[in-house]
């Protein structure tokens, strides 16, 4: 099975996004770093947990994405959890206006990968779920993962 060029590079990825959301359409955005938080990023010292993107003045920015600190940093070291750019297209970002200003829309991270070198961050356009939905997904997951037991029984057996 061949594995992704972006899997192979991930850095975070927000596996709650999947269970609290429904993902309407992705994006895939360049992030404005500085130096020691691509540093930092390449250890694999990032979190996505509760970070959201929004956008303000025609730009947007993705907020609350925890970037530990560079242990050789010193004292041009980088605040964890600032408010980081998004680098996007102008139509990209009207379309994503237009999508979020519909009631119950949001943009999530999903997930956070080096590129060819640049650090990218996959958005996507999403609409929260409700407790029944999120139950009803746990159940169809586990009746997937009972068929492919069954299956792969069958087949070694």
């Amino acid at each position: 099975m061949a594995v992704k060029d972006k899997d192979r590079n991930l850095v975070a990825q927000n596996k709650r996004a999947g269970h609290d959301y429904f993902i309407e359409e992705t994006f895939e955005a360049g992030l404005v770093l500085k130096g020691t938080e691509i540093k930092s990023m390449r250890a694999g010292r990032m979190n996505l947990k509760d970070s959201f993107a929004r956008i303000s003045n025609g730009e947007a920015y993705l907020h609350n994405a925890h970037i530990s600190e560079y242990e050789q940093g010193n004292r041009y070291n980088h605040d964890p959890v600032r408010a980081r750019k998004l680098l996007l297209h102008k139509k990209q970002i009207n379309q994503l206006i237009g999508q979020t200003q519909q009631k119950g829309y949001s943009i999530v991270p999903l997930k956070v990968y080096i590129k060819n070198g640049f650090a990218k961050v996959l958005i996507g356009v999403a609409k929260g779920k409700k407790s029944f939905d999120k139950r009803e997904t746990l159940k169809r997951k586990d009746a997937n993962r009972e068929v492919q037991r069954a299956l792969k029984d069958r087949m070694n057996g």
